[in-house]
């Protein structure tokens, strides 16, 4: 199966439909007038279409076990066409695209060995998904924007050159995945004063995005949110409170980080840990949904 724990639970739909068609009007009418010698198809069939829903997984392999929060079977008759209309909801990590289509297809069958006795030309067509909604398909346009951003690395040891940088290529590294270039990469010393110049330095330049890595824990050297946090002329708590409600789903420690994030004029400012899983982990957390700051601000440029 593929490894989901790095992705953050959000809302997930999926609808799916299959078709149904059966080869005279009496059966149509069969259906109607619930006169199936098995049942009623349309309610046989939308029990089987929900069992089959929530026993996705136990059937495909690789499909994750996950909540359903929501399921609906509808039944649309047309001609000698019967439209199954299944749509599916869950807040986890990974979609019900297969959940969804898998309904529409065990409803079909149910529906097709329902009226075989009385109809040998029932055929199923067209399973397909007709669309879903969440995750990161929701944003996949949100990193089109030419960003300028500057990762700065906070490390006495890095900058002395008694260590090499780990967090820093590693946020690099994610931005890449995201098609947003790093445009500055900056080591510096754990410095109040060296942190506020560069900050200040890459405002005035016009970077709208710049990622500290560093100095957020709680050791007398940890200064990087003190430096940034007298800058920050708008502050969005949000961000690093999702980024330490992440954190703390996969160590106990994340509650400890003191990660600011906010706008140095129109400069996007975060700050992530010093660790590269920390770096990594936040950054996981946070995009590409903070990328939505730029989709915002362009479409306010083009408004005006």
């Amino acid at each position: 199966m593929v490894n989901i724990t790095h992705k953050n639970n959000t809302l997930r739909k999926a609808i799916a439909t299959a078709i149904l068609t059966v080869s005279k009007q009496s059966t149509i009418d069969a259906i109607r007038e619930k006169k199936v010698a098995k049942g009623d198809v349309f309610e046989f069939s939308r029990a089987a279409g929900l069992l089959g829903i929530k026993k996705t997984s136990d059937l495909i392999p690789d499909c994750h076990p996950l909540p359903i929060e929501f399921a609906s079977i509808h039944h649309e008759i047309n001609g000698l066409l019967i439209i199954i209309t299944v749509e599916v909801h869950t807040i986890y990590k990974t979609g019900v695209e297969v959940e969804a289509m898998h309904g529409a297809s065990i409803t079909a069958l149910t529906m097709y060995d329902m009226l075989k006795p009385i109809d040998k030309g029932v055929e199923i067509s067209t399973i397909r998904l007709e669309s879903k909604s969440g995750g990161k398909t929701d944003l996949k346009n949100d990193s089109l924007f030419n960003i300028r951003c500057a990762v700065i690395v906070c490390s006495d040891t890095v900058s002395a050159g008694k260590n090499e940088d780990g967090s820093g290529k590693k946020i690099i590294e994610k931005l890449n995945q995201l098609n947003v270039s790093t445009e500055k990469y900056t080591i510096i010393p754990d410095e109040v004063a060296a942190i506020q110049s560069i900050a200040k330095e890459l405002s005035e330049e016009g970077f709208q995005l710049v990622l500290f890595t560093g100095g957020t824990g709680l050791s007398p050297k940890d200064l990087t949110p003190d430096a940034i946090s007298p800058l920050l002329d708008r502050e969005i708590p949000g961000v690093m409170e999702a980024a330490r409600n992440y954190g703390q789903q996969r160590t106990s420690f994340a509650m400890l980080s003191r990660g600011v994030a906010g706008f140095i004029k129109n400069t996007l400012v975060i700050t992530l840990p010093g660790s590269p899983r920390g770096a990594e982990e936040t950054m996981d957390a946070i995009f590409p949904a903070i990328l939505h700051v730029f989709k915002v601000a362009e479409g306010k440029r083009h408004e005006g």
